[in-house]
């Protein structure tokens, strides 16, 4: 269970966003949906988060839209500096490399958008001047992967939780990665052969 699936929630939409909390969780996407490991949150206190980060107008006109419980989950409570929290996530990833019986390096982080969370955390990285502890080449897009399937053949995202919590979001988007995972018959619920796995992609129309 080499991968961890993220997701932040940020003050802007741009490659270097201000992170006000980051949500991950361990996951296998080759498991049975709700096969989860050890979650990571922590909320990052907004002056440390602009320190190293951008907002913009119109995703805090975005944030008053969303619901109160959305709100409170990333703004209410306690909240760590960017430093810190950064520190805390690279030993969450060790942590999950050792259970994983492999490097830090090579553990597989997900976040959604080619463009989006992984780019924003490591554009974090580099304003706190630490370096990421896993690998860039195992960056992965869980949106990419999801739209490999036709809508009509996609399983339904659910969110079991509070839309826009980091960590509820994580957990929503490792559970559908792993329905996603199960459609193109790449679970190991059931192992489909290569030649089973054509032959189903063959009779979709």
């Amino acid at each position: 269970m080499s991968h961890v699936m993220i997701d932040l929630e940020t003050l802007g939409t741009g490659y270097d966003a201000a992170i006000v909390a980051i949500g991950a969780v361990q996951f296998d996407p080759h498991a049975p949906e709700g096969t989860l490991g050890p979650t990571f949150y922590e909320r990052i206190t907004v002056n440390s988060a602009l320190a190293a980060g951008t907002l913009d107008a119109s995703t805090l006109l975005w944030w008053m839209e969303q619901s109160d419980a959305a709100r409170r989950s990333t703004f209410s409570g306690p909240a760590k500096p960017l430093l810190t929290v950064l520190a805390e996530f690279n030993r969450f990833i060790v942590l999950v490399a050792g259970m994983s019986n492999v490097t830090s390096e090579h553990v597989h982080v997900w976040g959604n958008g080619a463009t989006f969370d992984n780019v924003v955390l490591r554009s974090a990285f580099r304003a706190a001047k630490l370096i990421p502890t896993w690998g860039f080449r195992f960056d992965r897009c869980y949106r990419t992967l999801a739209n490999l399937l036709p809508a009509a053949r996609r399983p339904q995202f659910v969110n079991y939780a509070v839309p826009h919590n980091a960590l509820d979001d994580a957990i929503a988007q490792a559970r559908h990665l792993q329905k996603v995972y199960a459609a193109l018959g790449l679970s190991t619920a059931p192992v489909l052969t290569r030649e089973q796995h054509y032959a189903a992609m063959a009779e979709t129309p």
